[in-house]
């Protein structure tokens, strides 16, 4: 055989091997696609109400506009999720809502946490049978989900009151269950998160400490309440927040390669529910990658201005109607506007509105020095207001300490040895009294009605609320104007993502 003969019959074997392989390749592509299809499960457009926000106009023709995504964690116990859970099957409620805000620029984002337990107006809703529900006011939020007793709940219902409440058009809602949860945990190989305590409740066992959480452990970290933190659900929104913002660093580290999504997708479209505009494999990695951009250190999350009332939540105004004018005019926590400038941040400025600047840089020592943070009036969130500021100035290692009612001037007590971080500190809390305590084992900030928070109004002793009692929501106009700094009911309940696991998991 001649050497021309073996060269063209190795030629035609490589090329025959080539087509083989891509076709194969091809092949487990279009198997795995389908696969992604017939995983999906989408719910019923025509439950979407008719009467909706405008979508927002592009800056000008071919640009690219914000997105609204609302994602709902469902506590149905059917389709397997009572292995996870406990408890017997039914439609179940919606204890997890976020309001995921993509900014024009698709590089930076905003996580609205909504409580379960606000109260809101529920729009007309499609039931079951075809028919619409009446309108009803003072509701319970997470009651939307279940309304109609639909087999797997009300998506679009949800959807609605959202859009009700904050005046900006939902474009796509994402449904995750318990089994979801548990699947893209493990997907990813487990998810770092912080557990405040030991947790014996109730069914649930966590221990203490930064750790990694997948499969059942990762579920009972996000659905925990009672026995952990406060035992509030506001405390499990801040843990649902850290949670999340691990999650998205676990898959950013690993990078969007084939072996980290192929399995991710294959978990995630499992146990999803979604519209119908994300129907399809194709939509949801389209979707996906035009989110790729958003590095963690450019998503906030922040909980809606809130204070109770009763054993309720009513969102505190101006500030939550402030939160979505902001974001209906895709404007950044602090009011900057984000057409143009390449450059969007939704933390607060680096020294609160209200503090004053303090020109001595603190070391290394000083910046690592504990110090604990009192609410020593009673308002929900005033200690997680000191908290921002302080880690505004440069502080690392800040706590909440335990609520302590009734006082009516801020105070600053120290070791003699921490006299110096003393001094920073009560610079930025004016009129504080700093007192000298021996054997302090941190520099503790008790805040009293003398405190003005971030962008807030000074709390004289007429307006503190008594110990125990709840802080009545402030009254304010509907739409007000743009800030120029962060109102307090926002700059309180900030979270960044690539903040500490471990730190703020609890409200002061």
């Amino acid at each position: 055989m001649s050497s021309s003969t073996r060269r063209r019959r190795f030629l035609r074997t490589a090329i025959g091997l080539a087509a083989v392989l891509v076709l194969s390749v091809a092949g487990v592509g279009a198997w795995f696609y389908n696969r992604l299809n017939s995983n999906i499960t989408t719910f019923d457009a025509g439950g979407v109400a008719t009467e909706r926000p405008p979508s927002p106009v592009p800056a000008s023709p071919g640009a690219q506009v914000p997105v609204n995504l609302l994602v709902l964690g469902s506590d149905t116990r059917d389709n397997g999720n009572n292995s996870l859970g406990g408890g017997d099957g039914g439609v179940g409620n919606s204890d997890t809502a976020i309001l995921v805000h993509v900014y024009a620029d698709h590089k930076h984002a905003v996580g609205v946490s909504i409580p379960r337990d606000t109260l809101v107006t529920i729009p007309s809703c499609k039931l079951a049978d075809g028919t619409w529900s009446k309108p009803r006011t003072d509701q319970m939020f997470n009651s939307a989900f279940s309304l109609g007793e639909l087999p797997s709940g009300n998506p679009a219902c949800t959807q609605n009151t959202v859009e009700k409440l904050t005046g900006l058009r939902i474009d796509h809602t994402v449904v995750v269950d318990f089994k979801g949860a548990a699947a893209m945990s493990e997907a990813i190989g487990g998810v770092e998160a912080c557990v405040p305590n030991d947790v014996n409740e109730y069914g649930i066992h966590l221990k203490k400490g930064l750790q990694k959480l997948s499969g059942q452990s990762a579920v009972d970290y996000l659905r925990a309440r009672h026995g952990i933190g406060d035992n509030s659900d506001i405390g499990r929104m801040k843990r649902q927040q850290a949670f999340l913002s691990s999650m998205i660093k676990k898959v950013q580290d690993q990078g969007f390669s084939l072996p980290t999504l192929l399995p991710l997708a294959d978990a995630a479209t499992k146990s999803l529910t979604v519209d119908e505009g994300l129907g399809t494999a194709s939509k949801l990695v389209d979707f996906a990658r035009s989110m790729s951009d958003i590095k963690l250190s450019d998503v906030t999350f922040v909980t809606a201005p809130w204070r109770f009332a009763g054993e309720r939540v009513r969102l505190v105004q101006p500030d939550a109607d402030t939160l979505w004018k902001l974001l209906r005019e895709d404007r950044t926590l602090d009011g900057h506007s984000t057409s143009g400038t390449g450059q969007v941040t939704g933390s607060p400025s680096p020294t609160a509105p209200g503090a004053p600047a303090a020109s001595t840089p603190l070391t290394p020592e000083q910046a690592a020095a504990p110090i604990t943070v009192v609410n020593g009036v009673g308002t929900s969130g005033l200690a997680g207001s000191g908290a921002q500021t302080l880690k505004a100035r440069g502080f690392q290692n800040v706590v909440l300490g335990a609520n302590e009612p009734g006082r009516q001037h801020t105070e600053v007590a120290y070791d003699p040895a921490q006299k110096a971080v003393a001094d920073q500190v009560a610079a930025l809390f004016p009129g504080a009294t700093a007192v000298e305590r021996p054997g302090t084992d941190s520099v503790t900030v008790t805040l009293g009605a003398d405190y003005q928070p971030a962008g807030g109004t000074k709390l004289d002793a007429a307006s503190a609320p008594s110990p125990g009692a709840s802080a009545a929501p402030r009254a304010g106009p509907s739409t007000p104007a743009v800030p120029s700094g962060v109102p307090t009911g926002i700059a309180e309940n900030i979270r960044g993502a690539d903040t500490d696991p471990c730190a703020n998991l609890t409200f002061g």
